[in-house]
């Protein structure tokens, strides 16, 4: 299961896998991870672009269709993702089942940086 760490609070998300959304504070265009939890960490599945520039350019091997850039990044798990809030875009937006919700719906708003891991177990 994925948890979100604000300070103290932790928010377990109920799920093992996650799509990770967000726009990109200069572009303004969407991106998007697909998260999942392993016993080695958090697995990155896969990243899509709905375009490209300041930073955002897709890697050689990303494949284009439907207006998205998408591709499997080479990261080894992560035994964490930390996000910052910077306030110059909307907040990060959590999906699950075909759902999304900004983060402040699992943490406060004013919370930052928000810590990405695997829960641990009780």
């Amino acid at each position: 299961m994925i948890c979100l760490l604000a300070g103290s609070a932790v928010a377990p998300l109920m799920a093992g896998a996650i799509t990770l959304a967000w726009t990109h504070s200069v572009e303004r265009i969407a991106w998007e991870e697909d998260w999942r939890s392993t016993p080695a960490g958090l697995e990155l599945v896969e990243a899509r672009v709905r375009g490209s520039g300041a930073g955002m350019e897709p890697p050689p091997e990303a494949k284009f269709g439907s207006g998205v850039w998408s591709w499997r990044p080479n990261l080894p798990p992560q035994a964490q993702v930390v996000m910052r809030r910077s306030g110059a875009t909307a907040d990060w937006r959590i999906c699950m089942a075909g759902q999304c919700r900004p983060m402040e719906a699992y943490v406060p708003p004013e919370a930052d940086p928000i810590v990405m891991k695997v829960c641990e177990k009780p």
